[in-house]
């Protein structure tokens, strides 16, 4: 038995489902039945019975779920110690603006439980800069606004927001809560430039032209995006921009956040990352991303 296969066989046991552990163990689903078939051709038992919803454990399957764990802990303590001949291992994070406050510290708590020798460097840098970056082999793991195509990148959903509107105070109060997206018209958009995230500013632009919006002229593709320049901006009363719930920015008193009516502008981040890596570190990283999702989703 190699250590590959028992690792793929508790993967899929702790998953119940080859589909979540071909996601952890960064390979496609076929791969990794496969991998579990010739290790149940080995042994000539069988390990798991595949149903409709997930896998089930037979008898000396648990029994070398109990082996496997052992001998994997050894090992891994293995390389840990070995490690410490070596250099600290790297993850390159791309960070876009305005992600929740709280997915990043959680991920990363996680991160360095499950790995401390791995240190992390977090570059803010718009979604297609990042898939540039992460091809370039400059990035190992990038938070993007829009999912990249082709087979090169793998891809995970990790976040979806209702955007809201940040407006002056005295205008929000006019308008109440939720706001109609076509209660601002005759406003100006403080928009970013399209050339940062193409999908989500077309998506919100056909959007806002769908209710009648003016979205104004195109922002200079070298016109980088300052977040904090939306307070001045709509303060005024003569301006409005989007920001999600829980905007980790101050807001003071003259200006509000308001909900919009319908939640017609949801924001996605998806984790993406080279589709042929392997990292230990990168795959456990992915895993806190896709369960502080799931724990958002039941809260």
């Amino acid at each position: 038995m190699e250590i590959r296969e028992l690792r793929a066989f508790v993967a899929v046991v702790e998953a119940g489902a080859m589909s979540k552990a071909a996601r952890q163990l960064h390979v496609s689903q076929p791969a990794l039945s496969q991998t579990i078939t010739a290790l149940e051709r080995r042994l000539g038992v069988r390990l798991l019975v595949r149903t409709s919803t997930g896998v089930q454990v037979t008898d000396a399957g648990t029994t070398l779920l109990g082996e496997a764990r052992a001998v994997l802990a050894r090992h891994d303590q293995a390389v840990a110690t070995m490690a410490r001949h070596t250099k600290t291992d790297v993850l390159r994070v791309g960070v876009p603006l305005e992600l929740p406050p709280e997915l990043l510290p959680s991920a990363l708590a996680r991160l360095a439980e499950d790995c401390p020798d791995t240190r992390v460097q977090a570059r803010h840098l718009s979604s297609v800069a990042q898939v540039e970056a992460l091809r370039a082999d400059e990035l190992d793991i990038g938070l993007v606004r829009e999912r990249p195509a082709g087979p090169d990148l793998d891809a995970l959903l990790v976040v979806e927001e209702s955007v809201g509107v940040l407006l002056a105070t005295d205008l929000a109060e006019k308008l109440g809560s939720p706001v109609r997206l076509e209660d601002l018209a005759g406003l100006e958009w403080f928009a970013f430039a399209r050339a940062g995230s193409p999908a989500w500013y077309d998506e919100l632009t056909a959007t806002l032209r769908s209710h009648g919006l003016d979205v104004g002229p195109e922002v200079p593709e070298d016109r980088r995006l300052i977040v904090e320049l939306k307070i001045p901006a709509v303060s005024a009363g003569g301006a409005y921009a989007f920001a999600p719930p829980g905007w980790p920015y101050p807001i003071p008193d003259t200006v509000r956040w308001l909900p919009l009516a319908g939640n017609p502008l949801v924001r996605r981040t998806w984790a993406v990352w080279p589709a042929t890596s392997h990292r230990r570190d990168l795959a456990k990283f992915v895993a806190a991303l896709e369960d502080h999702r799931r724990g958002e989703s039941r809260a």
